[in-house]
């Protein structure tokens, strides 16, 4: 009977696994299906002009940093130009994307080292990209991923929601909820599956006010079971 038992639990086990597995693959797929051609929303011309960009795009939105890149990228031509660049005139080429002290104090520091070490390149390597000045695990994946094209998972404040709503993750750490997008996801769709759920998190699973009843992913959203089944136990 002892044995007996084992069997059972390690069939419900595996059986539980699969469910999980089958309802991410689920997911996945139908985002796909919902954002065929979802991609980075920061316009750019150059692995170079990303970097940029992503820098920028800290506590800004997209929109806005297009706007600001439109003029910025006219005016300095590349890791030169910016290396060179008066701090006091960048900060206000930069104002409106906000946090323009560090900013501008950051990508002048970068522009310098790419010029100086990089020969005006940006590197496709992780560990290189977060030396840099103002570079974090974020914007060195979103470069990676959009100017390189190599597998990387970057987790903003859409893919980190969404991550926990889904139940990707439980996790708290941006480290440990990317870890388990890597796990979850297979490793040729986390490019694009990245766009996905920020694409969802803009347009349906917002911070505030989610669109749960208009959300084609509800019966597969953690989240959203749970309550649905707080409200049944409450009646």
């Amino acid at each position: 009977m002892e044995l007996q038992g084992k069997i059972m639990m390690k069939k419900d086990k595996i059986t539980s696994e699969e469910k999980e597995r089958e309802r991410i693959t689920a997911i996945i797929s139908k985002l796909s299906k919902l954002y065929p051609e979802a991609t980075t929303a920061l316009n750019h011309s150059s692995p170079f002009e990303l970097l940029i960009a992503t820098i920028l795009s800290a506590q800004c939105t997209d929109k806005r940093v297009n706007k600001v890149t439109e003029r910025l990228f006219k005016k300095y031509k590349g890791p030169k130009d910016f290396a060179e660049a008066n701090k006091s005139e960048l900060e206000q080429d930069i104002k409106e994307c906000g946090i323009f002290k560090n900013k501008s104090k950051n990508i002048i520091e970068t522009s310098k080292i790419l010029f100086e070490k990089y020969n005006g390149q940006v590197p496709s390597n992780f560990d290189e990209l977060i030396e840099l000045p103002g570079v974090g695990r974020k914007t060195a994946n979103v470069v990676l991923a959009n100017a390189f094209g190599k597998p990387a998972f970057a987790v903003d404040t859409h893919v980190y929601r969404l991550a926990h709503r889904l139940g990707f993750s439980d996790k708290k750490n941006l480290i440990e909820v990317e870890r388990d997008l890597r796990e979850k996801i297979p490793e040729n769709l986390w490019i694009k599956a990245h766009h996905w759920l920020i694409y969802h998190g803009r347009n349906i699973c917002r911070a505030r006010k989610p669109l749960c009843d208009e959300c084609l992913l509800s019966d597969l959203c953690l989240k959203f079971q749970k309550a649905i089944n707080a409200d049944k136990n409450c009646q």
